[in-house]
């Protein structure tokens, strides 16, 4: 049951809402008249002829960080918010005003446990400022000389905040379900559940060093794309000193071409930078848009701002490969095929019928302008067909549209012309060469000889334990079974909120464990006691 402060505080949202002209609930969701009388009862509450600043995006704004964040994710759901929404949505931008100098200063003081001068030469002013953290620009001198860093500081008491309202939209998201039963499909509970994860990572600093860090290590042989070099040294939970980044933003795009670089080589470049990480290394930035991608003096593109990770296991990733592939080449059928294999559509939906569907969202691009084909806008016509299949929502394949669609959008400001399959084409061909051909199957085949040699290796200890329990249960049988007291009331204390089916479960289970253990080893043991 939902407690009263949780339920003030989603009214007062709902009541921002609609004081910006957003519609509660969305289209297409039947209220209960008891919602519709209660609205019609607000209305003087909420109502207010304004012209201006309407929308959802300032609506977000206004209630705070925490909704700012839901809104960016949201912007990937027009499967539940509506695609004009979901194109609103996408404005959303993650400024907020920043806090004050001498609070970031206590922070960063407290955290590295030393004062602000004995730890960097100079400590400036914020330079950008989001809903959870701020960026100083600084100067360090140490062993390797003197060099320009910057400082990241968490929002003081943006854990807390953020704690406070995700309860709020874990309440929404239940009475969206509760409302609208057809709502569950889409998971809304899980989007939150996703919010939460990604929070909960934002709010350790260390851990976006950790991913910077694991990032570097996957891209060391690639060419043309990097990432900042951390400062162990000044980071803990709540700062991350990185390598200052002296680049030229994505952005301005008059710029980069003033500079000499050849935008078009940038925009492909961009692109199968980010399908490698994607489909090779399955671990991807999900927030590259151009205001944390910048053009150094030698050229390369340096991303900043790895708050927010995406990460696909190994079927996702030969998911993403087939599905590109499939299209690449229009063999409908055997990403149909992969998409039942794989379990995302249920198998007792026929592969032909799904090719079907892929059919009717690959054929029509084909022919077309390079300009006019999306696709990130692709998948996610996919994943609006797969509703008909019985696929359920998966949360990392919608950040993995979403980022798509940013890096889209990105590469070609930089190349109007780029021809986004052309220019997946290698990187799809090279990595299910490498994965799912010969020398993918070799490399499998190498990795599970390893297995078996691991196994192999610790034979002889499985061996021995295996004689020593052959013993215990042989003593066992001479002196009459009997479970030591000690264990058993661990056992039973280890759930003992369960209450008393939970405890009668656990002695049950032990029980037929060890009725089965003997079972096994009965000939065993006879053949042991007689000699």
């Amino acid at each position: 049951m939902a407690s009263p402060r949780k339920v003030i505080k989603l009214v007062h949202a709902g009541l921002t809402m609609m004081r910006y002209g957003v519609p509660i609930p969305p289209p297409g969701v039947e209220a209960p008249l008891s919602f519709n009388i209660l609205k019609m009862l607000s209305a003087p509450l909420w109502w207010r002829p304004w012209k201006q600043h309407r929308g959802i995006a300032p609506a977000l704004t206004r209630l705070g960080p925490s909704y700012v964040k839901l809104g960016q994710f949201l912007a990937t759901r027009d499967d539940l918010v509506g695609a004009e929404m979901a194109r609103e949505l996408t404005k959303l931008q993650d400024r907020q005003p920043p806090f004050a100098m001498k609070k970031a200063i206590a922070v960063v003081e407290k955290e590295l446990g030393a004062p602000i001068d004995e730890l960097f030469v100079e400590f400036g002013e914020p330079v950008a400022a989001a809903s959870i953290a701020q960026v100083h620009k600084a100067r360090v001198r140490d062993d390797r000389g003197e060099r320009e860093v910057a400082v990241k500081v968490l929002r003081p008491g943006i854990d807390r905040r953020f704690k406070n309202d995700l309860g709020t939209f874990y309440e929404a998201a239940h009475l969206a379900e509760r409302l609208d039963p057809a709502t569950k499909r889409l998971r809304p509970v899980a989007i939150v559940d996703t919010l939460a994860s990604s929070v909960a990572m934002e709010m350790d600093l260390r851990l976006e060093a950790a991913a910077i860090s694991e990032m570097a290590e996957n891209i060391a042989g690639d060419k043309g794309f990097r990432v900042p070099a951390i400062d162990w040294t000044r980071t803990s939970q709540k700062v991350l000193t990185t390598e200052w980044i002296d680049g030229i933003p994505l952005h301005d795009v008059e710029a980069v071409k003033a500079a000499g670089h050849d935008s078009k080589v940038l925009g492909t470049r961009l692109v199968q930078s980010f399908l490698r990480h994607a489909m090779r290394d399955g671990f991807f930035h999900a927030d590259m848009h151009q205001g944390n991608l910048f053009i150094d003096r030698a050229g390369d593109i340096v991303a900043i701002d790895f708050g927010i990770m995406g990460r696909l296991g190994p079927q996702e990733q030969i998911y993403l490969a087939e599905i590109l592939n499939g299209f690449i080449t229009r063999d409908y059928l055997r990403s149909a095929q992969m998409h039942i294999d794989a379990g995302y559509v249920p198998d007792h939906h026929s592969a032909a019928g799904f090719a079907q569907a892929l059919r009717a969202v690959g054929e029509p691009i084909q022919g077309r302008t390079a300009d006019e084909i999306s696709m990130g806008g692709l998948l996610g016509q996919l994943f609006h067909y797969t509703e008909l299949f019985d696929m359920k929502t998966r949360p990392e394949l919608l950040m993995l549209q979403k980022t798509m669609v940013v890096v889209e959008g990105v590469a070609r400001s930089l190349n109007p012309q780029l021809n986004m399959w052309t220019t997946a084409e290698p990187v799809v061909s090279d990595w299910m060469r490498e994965t799912l051909g010969v020398a993918g199957k070799l490399r499998e085949f190498r990795d599970e000889t390893g297995k078996l040699g691991q196994i192999a290796t610790g034979m002889p200890e499985m061996l021995l334990k295996l004689g020593r329990t052959v013993e215990v249960l042989g003593k066992a049988t001479k002196n009459g079974v009997r479970l030591d007291e000690e264990t058993l009331e661990k056992m039973v204390l280890f759930r003992h909120d369960s209450g008393r089916s939970g405890r009668w479960a656990l002695w049950t289970g032990a029980l037929s464990l060890l009725a089965i253990a003997v079972a096994l080893l009965f000939p065993l043991l006879t053949t042991i006691l007689n000699n």
